[in-house]
């Protein structure tokens, strides 16, 4: 016998079916045919030697046939075609390589077998082409896709891939799970069983004595890589070999895919509900609809049944949520809300009959004290006004309409009352707006437009304190901007009609009332760009002028009542605009002019924004005598200095700053300062002071920072969502303090442990839910990374208090098969 070196092996399929051996042409084996192969033997002897020639009698024409030629791709396939016919060739490897032709094939020492996406190594190989049939023993592996198995005996069917591995280990690539089993069933490439095994997600590492630090333990599982979901029979879930939870049966996932069946019960304490136990089960429906159904135990309170249903189409889309407390035990009644959110289109495909639009949000709670006593059932500590608001609109070029209806509820604190908002039941609303238009013959470049308004306002008259009425409001404007690079200047006429109808008499004993005001505005501005250096860096600054004057009429409005209108913020986006009120009872007469100026440092390369400073302020040339009802005339020749200023001179830190400052008194009325410093993932400070004279002043600090830096351990930076290795603790939180109370009005205050595999996180609340009282609870959870999340879910809160907050572990997309590659 003569041993061969370790060179490759190919078979290719015969009739999709059978494969036959073709020796590479390194060992001297010619390709005789296409979708066979023809391999000589020396009489009387079964080994394969290398040297061996196509036999001179071979036809004439299969030698003429044209020679195969490889098609060149700039890249490998994800997925390698494995249908009938489609099999591939196979190759193989090994020290001595022993067989007869068509017949079966014995590979000993290194050996190795590889078809597609499919490779077996092992120390013998027993490959019998007839039945495409693979024994292997020793050190076995097989790498298919990328899922890998290792133990010490192997019987498959490679082109049905079915068959059995004994006590094999095994990963998953799809998230990495892995795991141990006495034995381990391929139904095919996609769904396996495996026989007294267990499931983890903790990377296994080199030591003997290593144990994952979570772990399932089940009599089966039963693995489906068609829909990315594994069943467990007879399993318990172990933490730090700690059995925590039993399941006769419990399915999970295996990648980030919906699934119907049960959710990880989340818990958490409260000083209001007491110890709550809810237990989750998820409905998919569709791949654009769902819903979960949410059954809670509060100690203090009963049994609380919520519910959830989604639904996504191309043109629209919409969530229904609901819950009811029967009995509740602390308020002697029962308790419910509901809330409904729908929005979206319905396109006629025709451009004749234009578009209609459909918006629905409604919202409606058993009583006044529900925001109180279930503050995240309301998505907000602080949501008191729930709108039960229906839109229709219809839309068609140029033109717009809609008809909407909108009541609130008001949910009232005796402490703390609050005056309604109106009513409106019903609201109509056209506009026809032209951009770039030619207006009575004078040529294009003009912006006009014309919009109505009528509505039916109506609230508890005891509470406002002024009649509920009907109201018409129209607004005409035309506006002809010049713009240029150096540059813009804009005109612009707007008229103001307004109609009222009341149910009862004003203070002059009138039923009704209309208001007639024209105003005109002039915008315009300079761009100035130079080349500047400071600090070593070059720079474009700009020089940014503008001026805005507003010329408004007097008309007396102080009679008449105010629905919806309210004073303008004093700020830079609203400093340069013609009224002083928001809503459309209120037009603030004025003889103004706004100066302002804003610089900019801009990096030349990029465009980013390194520094920005601005100032405005306005010359009163005129009081303004239009006022909000108990508010007095602005009798002020100039108004406060607004300045402003935002720094971003590097990448980690920001600073933000506004000040409105008062002339006469020589203070501050209001300001805010803002500074926050993010050096990388996971380590960001922020921290903000606001205060407005007399009225509030607060401080406001927010963080996510890595404890271990405290004694030396930087980690290691893996990018965003992937932590920064594990054994790390991330301290986060958020605290909002009271100068004048001397209190928190909120905090927030947790810490988070990475242990690779796994994420340990405890969160203490604290909320203000009245003048005098506050709901602490305290959330805790345990997330299996790649697994599920047990506890109450602190995530949502830390991200939507927490500035920049970033979670250790986001969702990632399936990594390629050829990052475990054999």
């Amino acid at each position: 016998m003569r041993r061969a070196s370790r060179s490759p092996f190919i078979l290719s399929p015969v009739a999709h079916a059978v494969s036959r051996l073709v020796l590479c042409a390194t060992l001297g084996w010619t390709y005789a045919g296409v979708g066979h192969a023809q391999v000589p033997a020396p009489a009387g002897d079964s080994e394969v030697l290398p040297g061996a020639r196509a036999p001179a009698s071979a036809p004439a024409a299969a030698q003429q046939e044209t020679p195969l030629k490889l098609k060149s791709s700039p890249m490998l396939a994800e997925e390698v075609p494995n249908g009938p016919g489609d099999e591939g060739p196979t190759f193989v490897f090994g020290d001595r390589v022993s067989g007869r032709p068509n017949l079966e094939t014995v590979i000993d020492g290194n050996a190795e077998l590889r078809r597609g996406a499919t490779t077996i190594r092992a120390d013998r190989i027993e490959y019998y082409q007839p039945e495409d049939r693979v024994k292997s023993r020793g050190n076995v592996r097989i790498n298919s896709g990328g899922n890998r198995f290792e133990g010490p005996e192997l019987e498959i069917t490679l082109d049905r891939f079915e068959g059995f591995f004994t006590q094999p280990r095994y990963r998953f690539l799809s998230n990495g799970g892995n795991g141990q089993a006495e034995r381990v069933d391929f139904i095919d490439d996609k769904h396996l069983t495996a026989y007294r095994a267990s499931y983890t997600t903790c990377e296994r590492d080199n030591e003997a004595s290593w144990k994952p630090a979570w772990e399932l333990r089940a009599r089966s599982f039963e693995f489906d890589f068609d829909e990315e979901v594994g069943v467990a029979n007879g399993a318990v879930l172990r933490f730090k070999n700690v059995p925590i939870l039993g399941f006769p049966k419990f399915s999970f996932p295996l990648s980030d895919k919906r699934k119907s069946g049960l959710l990880p019960p989340t818990l958490n304490m409260s000083s209001v509900n007491g110890f709550e136990v809810r237990q989750p089960y998820y409905f998919d429906i569709a791949p654009n609809r769902d819903a979960t159904f949410s059954p809670a135990i509060m100690t203090k309170r009963g049994v609380d049944l919520a519910g959830e249903f989604r639904y996504l189409e191309p043109t629209y889309k919409g969530e229904l949520r609901a819950n009811i407390l029967p009995g509740d035990k602390l308020r002697n009644r029962d308790r419910w809300s509901y809330g409904y959110l729908h929005s979206g289109t319905i396109d006629s495909g025709l451009s004749a009959i234009g578009n209609l639009g459909v918006n629905l949000n409604l919202s409606r709670v058993s009583d006044n004290d529900y925001w109180r006593d279930f503050p995240l059932a309301t998505n907000s500590t602080t949501q008191r006004l729930l709108a039960q608001d229906a839109t229709v609109s219809w839309n068609r070029g140029f033109f717009a309409t809609a008809v909407r209806t909108l009541k609130w509820q008001t949910l009232q604190d005796p402490s703390a009352p609050i005056v309604p908002p109106y009513d409106r039941l019903p609201q109509f609303t056209a506009n026809y707006t032209r951009v770039d238009a030619p207006l009575l013959g004078l040529g294009r470049g003009f912006d006009w437009s014309v919009e109505g308004d009528y509505t039916r306002f109506s609230a508890d008259r005891t509470l406002t304190g002024q009649p509920n009425g009907n109201r018409a409001f129209t607004r005409a404007q035309v506006s002809h901007p010049w713009l240029s690079p150096a540059g813009f200047i804009t005109p612009k006429l707007q008229l103001h009609a307004t109609s009222y109808q009341f149910d009862a008499p004003l203070a002059n004993g009138a039923r009704s009332a209309s208001r007639t005001v024209p105003t005109f505005s002039l915008d315009s501005g300079l761009q100035f760009e130079r080349q500047a250096g400071f600090l070593g860096r070059s720079f474009t600054q700009t020089l940014e002028p503008r001026a805005f004057y507003v010329r408004t009429p007097y008309r007396d409005q102080s009679l008449l009542p105010n629905y919806d209108s309210g004073a303008n913020d004093f700020n830079f986006a609203t400093v340069f605009t013609e009224n002083a009120f928001v809503g459309n009872d209120r037009i603030s007469d004025a003889n103004l002019l706004t100066l302002g100026a804003t610089s900019r440092l801009l990096d030349p390369a990029t465009g980013a924004e390194a520094v920005r400073v601005g100032v405005a302020q306005r010359l009163r040339f005129a009081d303004q005598r239009v006022t909000l009802p108990g508010a007095l005339p602005i009798t002020d020749r100039i108004s406060d200095l607004l300045v402003g200023a935002s720094v971003n001179w590097v990448p980690q830190w920001s600073f933000d700053s506004t000040v409105q400052y008062n002339p006469k008194t020589q203070q501050s009325d209001r300001s805010s300062i803002g500074v926050r410093y993010n050096p990388g993932n996971y380590r960001v400070i922020s921290a903000a002071y606001r205060r407005q004279r007399n009225i509030s002043e607060q401080i406001d600090v927010g963080w996510q920072w890595p404890l271990n830096d405290l004694w030396g351990d930087k980690g290691r930076d893996l990018g965003a969502g992937q932590g920064q290795g594990g054994g790390r603790y991330y301290a986060v939180g958020r605290l909002n303090y009271s100068v004048p109370d001397r209190k928190l009005v909120d905090a927030i205050v947790g810490v988070e442990y990475d242990g690779c595999c796994w994420i340990g996180r405890v969160v203490l609340l604290r909320s203000q839910n009245g003048t005098s009282t506050s709901d602490t609870r305290i959330l805790f959870q345990l997330e299996l990374v790649g697994f599920s999340r047990i506890g109450a879910n602190p995530l949502e809160t830390l991200k939507s208090n927490v500035p920049r907050y970033q979670y250790l572990r986001e969702k990632i997309n399936t990594p390629s098969r050829f990052t475990t590659y054999d």
